[in-house]
C-alpha cells in the first residue's frame, strides 16, 4: 500500500493551494469575526471546479476519486485558513450531494447534481434534531404519505448550510414504531412549501459556516423525491457517505495542522525570552515533535480510509478511527500552538486563537468522540 501522490496529484494539490491562498485566506479573519459566508468566495470555487470534485462527468461533475477530492480538502485547509469554509464545501458536496448520485434516480441526478457540481444550488444533510443527536435513530421528524406528497413535520438543528442552502437531503420516519429501520431519505427544496429556515445558531468557530434549524410545518414533497427505498433512509445514507465524510470532510484538518506548525516553528524561531529563541528550549521542542507526530499519523490513518473508499472496502471501523483520532489529535496541536505563543496566541492577533475555536467542533459534530469509541470497541469484541 503506497500514499505516495502521483505527479499529478501533487500539481492538482498545489494548484488548490494556490487557489485558497489568493482567493480564500484574504478576509478569512474578518469572516470568522462577522459570522458571515461570503457567496462571491463560495462562487470563485465553484468556478475553479472544488464543487464538481466527486460526481461524474455526464451530471457535470469531475470524476475525482475520494483520494484527489480528500487532497482537495487538505488544499484548502492549508492555503485558505478559513475552517468555516471547509465545513460548508464538506456539507455540500459529501453529506448534501454524493447520496443524492449514490441513491437516487436517473431523474433525480439530472434535475440536481448539476446544479449541485456546479455551486449553483447549495446543499446540505437534515439529520440532526434538538432530542436527537447521537441517537440518530430518535429523531422525530415524520413523513406520511398523501396524495402524491409525502408530508414532513418536524424541525432540524444544527444544519450546516442551513440559511444558504437550496437543496437538503432530509431523513424523517415513515414508519416511527421502527426505530432506525423506519427512517426514510427525502430530497427538499427551498422553495416546498411548509419548509421554512428556522432560527440560525451562532457558533464558537466555524464562524463562517453558516448553521440554522429547518422547519418541516405539513411540508408536502413530492412522492418522486424520496430518495432511496422507503424505511431504508437512515442505513442507505450511512452506509453511502461514511467513508466520504471520515475523509474528504475530515481532510481539512490535516491541511490545518500543516500550516500551523509551519506557523509555529516560525514563531518559536523568531520569539526570543531569556536572551535566546524559544525554539532552543526543550519544552518548545516537545509540544512541536508532538504536533508533527500527531499530523503524520493522522495523515496516514485519513489516506487509508480514502484508499479503503477508493477500493470499494467498507470498514466502519476504520471511518470511525480516523474520525476520533484526527479530531482528537487536531484539538491537542491547536492547544499546543497556543501554548507556544503564549500570551498573544490568546488574542485574535495570530491565527492559532480561531484555529482552537474552530477544532474543537471535531470531537462533537458528525458523531462525538465517545460515540466513535463506541464503534471502534463493539467492532473489537464482535
Amino acid at each position: 500500500m503506497d500514499f505516495r501522490h502521483t505527479e499529478e496529484q501533487e500539481l492538482f494539490y498545489k494548484s488548490v493551494v494556490e487557489f485558497a491562498q489568493k482567493e480564500i485566506q484574504p478576509g478569512a479573519a474578518e469572516r470568522d469575526e462577522e459570522a458571515r459566508f461570503d457567496r462571491d468566495v463560495w462562487d470563485k470555487a465553484a468556478d475553479f471546479g472544488l464543487m464538481s470534485l466527486p460526481f461524474p462527468e455526464e451530471y457535470g461533475g469531475s470524476g475525482a476519486s475520494v483520494m484527489d477530492t480528500s487532497l482537495a480538502g487538505e488544499a484548502l485547509g492549508y492555503g485558505g485558513l478559513d475552517a468555516g469554509f471547509c465545513l460548508s464545501w464538506g456539507a455540500h458536496v459529501v453529506i448534501g450531494g454524493i447520496p443524492i448520485w449514490q441513491l437516487g434516480t436517473e431523474e433525480q441526478k439530472q434535475k440536481y447534481l448539476p446544479k449541485i457540481a456546479a455551486g449553483e444550488w447549495i446543499s446540505g444533510l437534515g439529520l440532526t434534531e434538538p432530542e436527537a443527536g447521537s441517537d440518530a435513530g430518535g429523531i422525530l421528524t415524520t413523513a406520511v404519505k398523501k396524495d402524491g406528497y409525502y408530508v414532513l413535520n418536524g424541525t432540524k438543528t444544527f444544519i450546516t448550510n442551513g440559511p444558504i442552502g437550496e437543496v437538503f437531503v432530509v431523513l424523517a420516519k415513515t414508519d416511527p414504531e421502527k426505530g432506525h429501520a423506519g427512517i426514510t431519505g427525502f430530497i427538499v427544496e427551498k422553495g416546498f412549501k411548509g419548509f421554512s429556515v428556522g432560527k440560525e445558531i451562532h457558533k464558537t468557530g466555524n464562524r463562517s459556516s453558516p448553521t440554522s434549524e429547518l422547519v418541516f410545518e405539513d411540508c408536502e414533497v413530492p412522492a418522486e423525491n424520496m430518495l432511496g427505498e422507503e424505511n431504508q433512509g437512515f442505513l442507505q445514507v450511512a452506509m453511502t457517505t461514511l467513508e466520504w465524510e471520515r475523509s474528504v470532510m475530515l481532510a481539512a484538518a490535516i491541511g490545518g495542522q500543516q500550516i500551523q506548525l509551519e506557523e509555529c516553528i516560525k514563531y518559536a524561531k523568531e520569539r526570543r525570552q531569556f536572551g535566546r529563541p524559544i525554539a532552543s528550549f526543550q519544552a518548545v521542542q516537545f509540544m512541536l515533535a508532538d504536533m508533527k507526530m500527531w499530523l503524520e499519523t493522522s495523515r496516514w490513518i485519513l489516506y487509508k480510509t480514502a484508499w479503503n473508499k477508493d477500493q470499494g472496502i467498507m470498514d466502519h471501523a476504520q471511518a470511525a478511527l480516523s474520525k476520533l483520532y484526527i479530531t482528537e489529535v487536531a484539538l491537542k496541536a491547536a492547544r499546543n500552538a497556543i501554548q507556544i505563543h503564549g500570551g498573544y496566541g490568546y488574542t485574535k492577533e495570530y491565527a492559532v486563537e480561531r484555529s482552537y475555536r474552530d477544532a474543537q467542533l471535531g470531537v462533537l459534530g458528525g458523531g462525538t468522540s465517545e460515540i466513535q469509541r463506541w464503534i471502534i470497541g463493539r467492532t473489537l469484541i464482535a
